[in-house]
């Protein structure tokens, strides 16, 4: 939840952009893509989180987590998305995985997660009872096996080219549960295809909370995510990756049944995860090929005050020792990448969907992608005007740094964006965006 600060050269805008323009006059050939994945299911099994608070105790498993690296590669820039099927990933960690990782600047790694309520603790949480439940030794192993899927995605690179695609998705996958319309149904996807023409990888970017089990169930698992994973590579679409979206307040999955209530089933978590799954597929079937992507890559640095009592006492008894350069306030990692005709930029934490509505309307590219719960997972972003406001985002409130962290990230992410090279634009027909 809490990183340290990573230090970013002033001048490493301007380096980025040199090589990203570098890349944009190479050949097609210069393209490459690789995919690679770990599974990290905990043997035996071990407690599992749905938030601040003790883990719960489970007996079985229901697919397997896992860690998912996808590598980019034009010219002399390069870049991987790399995801988790855990609630967060905080840069405490992810920053151990970019140690044990050679040959791509650290600052070129997004580490987002799936936010699953059915994995263990990430983040060291309170157990109750003076301690904490997060393992350690676990945590160590999954930035070890986070660190191998990244090499191994490096090493991999193969000559590819691109399907980059935006669509509604159809059908009962997400609703505000807060408010059920208050959502974004927009889906964006991103496919690597081979040199035989043929899919080998393909990210989907959404908004929702993977809850359908949660973490009452007694069953660990990567909740609808597994399915959607499983069914991507059936239908042929190649090793998946999910990254989540701007899913806070509280956009969450549809697994409401006829009478109103939940059905917290293995079968509803399939149910849904292989409709977002078609409808992916579906959405970037008609997408025109990029044989010459441009890739371009920037990271910044932002600072926050922690104003929240709770987010404070976590930081304090976090057996991962939270590092802060300021008392008082944290700092994360904030990416945006060009890649073909696409902007992506990461958020730390979970927005809520007014926050990445208006991101979206500002950004440059011809789709748009959110990357919620990347290199950190600072707990619910939202405006100042909201915080606090509403009975209903009492929860959403007391689980922020601050009054004030929306405000300040959404002004430092359109400074980011108007700072950087606007991605190309492809002569087609309107997309929406």
């Amino acid at each position: 939840m809490i990183s340290r600060k990573l230090t970013v050269a002033a001048n490493s805008l301007v380096v980025g952009w040199a090589c990203s323009l570098l890349a944009l006059v190479s050949s097609a050939a210069d393209f490459r893509a690789g995919i690679a994945l770990r599974v990290v299911t905990p043997e035996p099994l071990l407690p599992v989180s749905g938030g601040a608070g003790p883990s719960h105790p489970v007996t079985r498993k229901e697919g397997d987590l896992t860690v998912r690296a996808l590598a980019l590669e034009n010219g002399a820039t390069r870049v991987v998305i790399a995801g988790a099927d855990f609630l967060g990933f905080p840069a405490a960690l992810g920053n151990r995985v970019r140690a044990k990782v050679s040959g791509i600047p650290p600052e070129n790694i997004l580490i987002g997660a799936t936010h699953t309520h059915s994995a263990p603790d990430c983040y060291g949480f309170p157990d109750g009872k003076g301690g904490f439940a997060a393992d350690l030794n676990y945590l160590e192993k999954v930035c070890l096996k986070m660190a191998e899927a990244i090499n191994e995605a490096i090493a991999g690179l193969q000559t590819a080219s691109l399907k980059i695609a935006t669509g509604e998705a159809k059908g009962k996958i997400a609703y505000n549960y807060y408010a059920p319309q208050l959502y974004d149904p927009r889906c964006h996807v991103i496919q690597a295809i081979g040199s035989d023409g043929q899919p080998f990888a393909t990210l989907v970017n959404y908004a929702i909370h993977p809850e359908v089990l949660g973490p009452r169930q007694g069953i660990l698992s990567p909740d609808v995510i597994g399915p959607l994973y499983d069914r991507i590579r059936e239908r042929g679409g190649g090793a998946a990756l999910f990254m989540n979206s701007a899913q806070g307040g509280m956009v969450t999955a549809d697994c409401r049944g006829p009478d109103g209530q939940g059905i917290h089933t293995w079968a509803e978590c399939v149910r849904i995860g292989q409709l977002l799954a078609d409808e992916a597929l579906r959405i970037v079937e008609p997408a025109p090929v990029q044989s010459e992507p441009g890739l371009f890559c920037a990271a910044k640095s932002m600072t926050f005050p922690v104003d929240s009592p709770l987010l404070r006492a976590i930081i304090k008894a976090s057996p991962l020792r939270y590092a802060s350069e300021q008392p008082g306030r944290v700092s994360t990692q904030v990416n945006l990448i060009n890649v073909g005709n696409a902007q992506i930029i990461t958020i730390p934490g979970e927005a809520l969907p007014n926050i990445g509505y208006y991101l979206k309307r500002k950004m440059h590219g011809q789709h748009n992608f959110l990357f919620g719960l990347t290199n950190d997972a600072f707990g619910y972003i939202l405006t100042k005007e909201d915080w606090g406001s509403f009975k209903r985002y009492e929860y959403v409130s007391r689980t922020s740094l601050g009054e004030m962290t929306g405000q300040i990230y959404v002004d430092e992410a359109l400074k980011l964006i108007e700072q950087s090279p606007k991605p190309v634009k492809l002569e087609a027909k309107p997309v929406v965006n």
